[in-house]
């Protein structure tokens, strides 16, 4: 079973591949960060904005305090400076919060209704947990895939390759 330190590790690597990622998208034009590239959610900055979004409410889930959001699919950020700001915002409230989850957390079952098909589902916390920082992983793999179509090398995406990750025993 993943624990607490497991957890505050994740939403480390999080915040650096988004950092990275987002300085990287920086240097894109408007229209290259919004054009369609065949990506689930058409675009690099559509992509990123679905992060925000489902992060957002699987936090809220974690947490108790679900926020309300339109459907999935819908852009709540078509500034890039303002969705980058907001994923700022919300990896320092990912990292607050994984350095308060408790194994009890973890280990309870967490109900939920999915925003995506309407069903409600329960599972330990643990693999909700587990489910969210993999979810954030899959698309940024998208979103290094967008940029390399850019011709922006992303560089070292490991988890070992982070700064830091040295001290993670």
């Amino acid at each position: 079973m993943i624990d607490q330190s497991w957890v505050a590790m994740m939403a480390q690597y999080s915040r650096w591949m988004n950092d990275k990622l987002y300085a990287h998208a920086a240097a894109l034009t408007d229209a290259q960060r919004k054009q369609d590239r065949g990506a689930f959610f058409k675009s690099l900055h559509n992509t990123l904005d679905h992060l925000v979004w489902a992060d957002t409410i699987w936090l809220g889930r974690f947490t108790g305090a679900q926020p309300a959001l339109p459907v999935a699919g819908s852009v709540l950020y078509p500034e890039f400076e303002a969705l980058r700001a907001r994923r700022s915002e919300l990896d320092t409230e990912i990292d607050a919060w994984a350095a308060t989850v408790s194994t009890a957390f973890l280990s309870a079952p967490l109900t939920w209704t999915s925003r995506i098909t309407g069903k409600s589902q329960t599972r330990a916390g643990s693999v909700a947990v587990t489910h969210f920082f993999n979810h954030q992983t899959h698309h940024r793999g998208q979103v290094t895939t967008l940029l390399s179509q850019c011709g922006i090398d992303p560089g070292v995406t490991d988890l070992w390759a982070m700064p830091g990750a040295e001290e993670w025993t």
